[in-house]
């Protein structure tokens, strides 16, 4: 059934821009103006919220609404490795776009890379989630994660194909890639799916990476890694479970939006099948059956005020945002939506449904753009009914909106992580080809 609905909606929108290159070609003037502003605004919180010595990215910052012209680093120490690595393809893009000197942009890479590569505590390679900001310091008791530490490893390779004159940024970014042990995750004889990650204290999680989700990157960097690769059968080991929604039948397991995301931040999967599915023609599915989702929920949610997914709520950080599995409206433990909006939802889904996506983000910041857009942009979410707004803004989520903006304008982040020769060889092994 899969199969035949990626094959249906392949021929439905063969002729449609967001499937052609450029990544969308019917961009308004006053498009191009917002992503601009979105990414320029973005691009500065990864040059500001982060140790000029280490470059390490501060996991969250105040959203700088209310004196949006002060720039000074937030003073929480908690930096985050995924940040970081998304903080190092958003310099890439403020390197494109002009949006700060190249001069500053390159001492700043290589700064992070140094530091990345010999002073970080790493376990085989793998970095903790959350470090101290300038001492690089473990925080608290967080573990040592593979999906962040991938995160981390796809911006270095942004990094290492958009600076390639650049001799110490090549040497430093190789050898961080080259020395992540892969293979240590599998961690069980005769195992083919990877563990989440790790702690001193207790070993191994529980937790493995055993079905559809962000995963892709985690397997493709590690199928394609030239030191230590894992079996290209790790690719077909974990599952892909069918989801049905509202009429979209799709590859899912009833998580928040961003899982479809991602690994589509950095890895080209347009054209191209593996041996079960198209996952870009699966994105758009699941962002369409996200956005009736959030529709057959009534009031707040329109055509112009929708998206959800993990981030800030009035009540803390939650995973919420999406369809049960099998068109229930569960939730799966997520919690209850409460009528907030995310931006980060539909600025990650840009290349996936433009038109619709672009609606709401220029309409959240026409409506609400006095309370909830700061110096960084949006804050992470807010709930005007409630009127909450959040008071920080996160890396990831800022990292995941401007990547995708970037790529729906030009498709800048693929054409240059695509450029790598172990993803290239990656993709190959796990059986990717065009349809």
């Amino acid at each position: 059934m899969l199969r035949r609905e990626f094959l249906k909606l392949a021929a439905a929108t063969a002729v449609l821009p967001s499937l052609e290159q450029p990544a969308y070609s019917s961009l308004t003037k006053d498009d191009e103006a917002y992503l601009d502003d979105l990414e320029r605004h973005g691009c500065l919180f990864f040059m500001e919220q982060a140790s000029p010595a280490t470059g390490q990215v501060l996991d969250r910052a105040e959203a700088r609404i209310v004196n949006p012209t002060e720039g000074k680093l937030d003073s929480r120490r908690m930096a985050s490795i995924a940040a970081t690595g998304f903080g190092l393809a958003a310099l890439c893009i403020a390197d494109k776009r002009g949006y700060h000197s190249r001069a500053d942009i390159i001492e700043r890479v290589r700064r992070t890379l140094r530091f990345h590569a010999d002073k970080l505590p790493n376990i085989h390679g793998f970095f903790y989630h959350f470090t101290d900001i300038e001492t690089g310091e473990r925080f608290r008791d967080t573990e040592v994660s593979s999906i962040d530490t991938s995160i981390l490893i796809c911006g270095i390779l942004t990094a290492r194909a958009h600076f390639k004159d650049d001799a110490e940024i090549q040497e430093l970014a190789t050898a961080i890639y080259n020395r992540v042990e892969w293979p240590w995750l599998l961690n069980i004889p005769g195992e083919l799916t990877l563990c989440m990650g790790w702690k001193p204290e207790s070993g191994f999680l529980k937790g493995r990476w055993n079905h559809y989700c962000e995963l892709m990157m985690i397997y493709l960097l590690a199928i394609g890694s030239p030191t230590h690769p894992i079996d290209p059968a790790c690719w077909n080991a974990w599952s892909r479970p069918e989801m049905s929604y509202s009429g979209f039948n799709y590859v899912s397991a009833a998580d928040p939006l961003f899982v479809h995301q991602y690994s589509h931040a950095f890895f080209d999967f347009r054209y191209k099948h593996d041996g079960f599915a198209d996952y870009f023609a699966n994105s758009i599915l699941a962002t369409r059956a996200h956005q009736r989702f959030c529709l057959n929920l009534g009031k707040p949610y329109t055509l112009n005020y929708w998206g959800i997914s993990a981030s800030d709520s009035q009540h803390g950080y939650t995973a919420w945002g999406g369809p049960g599995m099998r068109g229930k409206s569960s939730m799966q433990g997520f919690g209850g939506i409460d009528g907030s909006v995310v931006p980060n939802a539909t600025a990650g889904s840009l290349p996936f449904l433009p038109a619709e996506c672009l609606r709401v983000q220029r309409s959240l910041k026409d409506r609400y753009g006095r309370y909830a857009w700061g110096r960084y942009g949006f804050c992470d979410a807010f709930h005007p009914d409630a009127q909450w707004y959040d008071p920080d803004v996160l890396g990831i989520d800022l990292g995941i909106s401007i990547l995708m903006a970037e790529n729906l304008r030009s498709g800048f982040l693929w054409q240059i992580f695509m450029r790598n020769p172990e993803v290239s060889l990656a993709m190959q092994r796990a059986g990717f080809h065009k349809p």
